[in-house]
């Protein structure tokens, strides 16, 4: 039975954990590779991140726009149909990436606040069964029984130690990379959307007829192609290949939809 010594030592831990949760709120939290270590040279960090949300929003903004373009193209449409169509399927895509994008990372941070919030009260209440996970998780990292103890009883001495550590051990938070903020990430999706978008668009913006369609085929093809190719930045595979894969999978986009345009245009006269 637990006596009132006991409960108040609990209640203490408690109320040091909760001024420790009220700081984490305000740190950046972000999911690592879990169990085990991992080499430095081989870890997800935030510049490969960002470099990823960077290159995957300019190819979604330039494969979605480049096929709705060349979709009404085919139709033979007035020029300044398709600049209509490129604007609006620009401005479209961009905010719903800005939206998905802000509703993503902002409820992952709720999810991991809320995840810290109950680990920090567990710490609290039942600092045994904390202590005896963390034995047990060193244990399997191949930890001896005695040093397995000895670390896991050193990390419970001191509360912000321990929350720090089971979040990285326990729940595979990374207290030191964050997920960032909600309306940066937000504002960068929106931007490289709308880059990508932008690239089949301008040349009809500038032109119309055959020559602006060719000059947008050839405009989108290189880029493509430099989207393709950067990605070996992430991937480590050969450039001409993941270059040319980007390519053939957007120019099979853009020719199927510039296909479907020219039959609506023959079967009901656009």
């Amino acid at each position: 039975m637990t006596g009132p010594s006991e409960r108040a030592g609990a209640s203490e831990r408690v109320e040091r954990l909760a001024g420790i949760v009220r700081r984490v709120r305000g740190r950046q939290w972000r999911i690592v590779p879990h169990p085990g270590p991992v080499l430095p040279d081989r870890r997800t960090t935030g510049k490969s991140g960002a470099l990823r949300a960077a290159i995957f929003g300019v190819n979604d903004g330039l494969v979605s726009n480049v096929s709705l373009i060349f979709g009404v193209a085919g139709a033979g449409v007035e020029p300044e149909v398709i600049v209509l169509a490129g604007v609006a399927g620009l401005l479209a895509g961009a905010f719903s990436m800005a939206a998905g994008e802000y509703i993503s990372v902002r409820v992952q941070r709720e999810v991991f606040e809320r995840l810290i919030h109950l680990e920090a009260h567990e710490i609290g209440s039942e600092p045994e069964a904390e202590r005896e996970e963390l034995r047990q998780l060193y244990l399997r990292k191949g930890l001896s029984e005695e040093l397995a103890g000895r670390l896991a009883e050193e990390v419970m001495r001191d509360p912000q130690v321990a929350l720090d550590t089971h979040a990285r051990e326990e729940l595979g938070l990374d207290p030191d990379e964050g997920l960032g903020s909600p309306l940066a990430a937000a504002g960068s999706s929106f931007a490289m959307f709308a880059v990508g978008a932008a690239i089949p668009l301008i040349p009809f913006v500038l032109g119309s007829g055959l020559r602006a369609v060719l000059t947008s085929g050839a405009l989108s093809g290189g880029s493509l192609f430099a989207v393709g190719a950067s990605m070996t930045l992430l991937t480590g595979r050969q450039i001409l290949r993941s270059g040319a894969r980007m390519l053939a999978v957007g120019a099979g986009a853009a020719a199927i939809t510039y296909g479907v345009g020219k039959a609506l245009d023959v079967g009901i006269g656009l």
